[in-house]
């Protein structure tokens, strides 16, 4: 189901009200979006019902809203200023129509890609596969999809029974010959010996979270960008250290640092060929002060600057 974004979530400080140098997110998002080339489009997808069939813990579906209330009061510092950013509104999933939510999401994401590049903020990691299917029906089936995920878990479990959160690269890449992945921050602890076995068997390149300083990893990053036609990006917040980002569904005690997470975002999206961008498993009824919405909010402020590069 659609829903059209409440204009009153962007308010915040006002500085200046004409002077650009002045501005933040709440005076630059335009709620009623157009059809012009070249902006970045928000789109919400208020879902968790991956998470529940993945028996984690629900909540990422009021994600949407708080990063957008974290988002508005950040300062506005790029020298593109008029109608460049657009709130597209949310996807909502009814129940639990999952699948039919992520097609919905996929026509969102296809239509924003037709002028300019995509956000979505989920939402579980359930997000990516609407976004895989609205960056492919955008480029066409023959172009190869680079799949870009920062994130503590492969999320290629089985799906004999039902899709969920952890499923989703592995549906992608029994569907789509033109797709390959790519995912650092693994964590050995957090992840069976079935699902490196199954990384493995799929040709999955993938980097520990403990050998993300190696020069191999930068090399290996950049030669995966390069080769693909385009590429899809998505962070999962649970990757982070705990300490850091306490409301996500599946905290992580040894996870990465905020800073190590923001240098390998900007190096993902400021590629020529990254198209879109998630970020997933924000958790608003287990955050702490807002302190993981906020990040996140830091997050897409980052992936928004550099793709305007």
């Amino acid at each position: 189901m659609y829903r059209k974004t409440d204009v009153s979530i962007w308010q915040g400080r006002i500085d200046h009200e004409v002077d650009s140098a002045y501005f933040r997110y709440h005076q630059i998002v335009q709620v009623e979006p157009t059809t012009e080339h070249g902006k970045i489009g928000l789109v919400g997808f208020s879902c968790d019902e991956g998470v529940r069939r993945n028996n984690g813990r629900v909540g990422a579906k009021d994600a949407p809203l708080a990063l957008r209330k974290q988002l508005a009061s950040l300062p506005w510092r790029n020298h593109v200023q008029t109608n460049s950013l657009m709130d597209f509104g949310d996807i909502v999933c009814e129940g639990h129509e999952l699948e039919q939510a992520q097609l919905e999401l996929g026509d969102k994401v296809s239509d924003i890609l037709t002028n300019g590049k995509a956000i979505v903020l989920g939402g579980g990691h359930e997000t990516l596969y609407g976004q895989y299917l609205g960056v492919r029906k955008a480029v066409g089936a023959e172009a190869s999809i680079g799949l870009l995920n920062i994130d503590a878990h492969f999320d290629m479990r089985a799906y004999d029974d039902q899709t969920s959160s952890g499923t989703m690269f592995k549906q992608i890449l029994d569907e789509d010959p033109n797709a390959h992945y790519f995912v650092c921050g693994i964590q050995q602890y957090g992840n069976t010996t079935a699902l490196f076995n199954t990384a493995a068997h799929y040709n999955v390149q993938y980097f520990l979270d403990e050998q993300l300083e190696s020069p191999q990893f930068n090399k290996d990053l950049t030669d995966f960008m390069d080769a693909h036609d385009v590429l899809l990006v998505t962070l999962c917040m649970d990757v982070l250290n705990a300490a850091e980002a306490p409301g996500v569904s599946a905290p992580s005690p040894f996870g990465l640092t905020a800073i190590k997470v923001r240098d390998i975002l900007r190096q993902m999206v400021s590629h020529k060929n990254t198209v879109s961008f998630s970020i997933c498993e924000v958790n608003p009824s287990l955050d702490i002060n807002n302190q993981t919405a906020k990040l996140g909010a830091y997050f897409i402020n980052e992936v928004i600057m550099n793709s305007f590069e």
